[in-house]
């Protein structure tokens, strides 16, 4: 098993008090595996990969493990997670089209980047690493303006990939692109795995309908906890938690028409995790809610890899 993650929890401080945004997270990615991670906005999908790299200050960890390729990983300690950071678990951040330095031509910026890790430049591996995601060695002498989003989201994944990590993740990588461009780097995250240039990957989205093109598996979150995980197969066609068809059922089909069916949003809202409420955090929202629902279901298997937080469901 490449990654096994143990009662996570992660809490953000706030002058209000203490933000749950991920409330005792237990889950698994095996080698090679492509797993997709979706969620609507404060979920906490993107809190649950940035957990695993540490990089965000505001993060305090209450409780859990997280270890990878059978290691503990330092998940609590800044200093401690420089060995494993980049080096073992890499990250193509949200919004990282805009983390390339402007003043920087990407061939220096790349240089400088190695060295600040004790890594030497391979120029040759470099630029055959570009032309495995569609760009030329040109690229090399140019400045971050003078690219497309797409070439500069490709650069990224590049360069996060240069160390060739066990653990890959990618948050929000094509949130800020049009259609094409985000098929293109969805085959692209595809061929990293598949080139052996990573081990496994947890893909950060908020669109099932794009991961399912390259997840091996899908795993749903809200309110800061898992709420189904299953091969993308049954994520797709025969969801088992009532949120997880709700958000399936408010994309759009090809070839539906608008006046032949309308779009199902998901009436209320996710609730407050600096107070959250006990039970099934779904339970506001959920058309099926009954008594029992006032209980924490388990996150148990319903069906062969597939596990599932429900009472309804089980």
């Amino acid at each position: 098993m490449a990654l096994r993650v143990t009662d996570l929890k992660v809490h953000y401080r706030t002058r209000r008090g203490e933000v749950k945004a991920l409330d005792g997270v237990t889950f698994s990615v095996a080698d090679g595996e492509i797993m997709g991670l979706a969620g609507e906005s404060g979920s906490g999908k993107s809190t649950l990969g940035k957990s695993l790299i540490r990089l965000d200050s505001r993060m305090r960890h209450v409780g859990g493990t997280v270890e990878l390729d059978g290691t503990v990983v330092p998940v609590t300690d800044k200093r401690r997670m420089n060995a494993f950071r980049f080096h073992k678990i890499s990250i193509i951040p949200q919004y990282s089209m805009s983390a390339l330095n402007p003043t920087r031509k990407i061939g220096r910026m790349v240089g400088e980047l190695l060295a600040s890790r004790g890594v030497r430049l391979e120029t040759a591996e470099l630029e055959r690493r570009l032309e495995l995601v569609g760009l030329s060695a040109e690229v090399l002498g140019r400045y971050p303006i003078e690219l497309s989003g797409g070439m500069k989201q490709r650069v990224v994944m590049v360069v996060s990939t240069l160390l060739n990590p066990s653990l890959l993740i990618a948050d929000e990588v094509t949130s800020a692109l049009d259609v094409s461009t985000q098929k293109a780097v969805a085959r692209t995250l595809l061929g990293l795995r598949d080139g052996g240039l990573v081990g496994s990957m947890i893909v950060v989205t908020h669109d099932i309908s794009l991961v399912y093109q390259i997840a091996d598996t899908i795993m749903v979150m809200y309110g800061g906890r898992l709420a189904e995980k299953a091969p993308a197969d049954a994520v797709a066609t025969s969801p088992r938690h009532p949120y997880t068809r709700a958000l399936i059922s408010s994309l759009p089909e090809a070839g539906v028409r608008h006046a032949d069916k309308r779009l199902q949003g998901i009436p209320g809202s996710p609730p407050a995790l600096l107070d959250p409420p006990p039970g099934c955090r779904f339970r506001d929202r959920c058309p099926l809610a009954f008594e029992r629902c006032a209980e924490q279901p388990p996150f148990a298997e319903v069906a062969p890899d597939h596990f599932v937080a429900c009472w309804k469901a089980m």
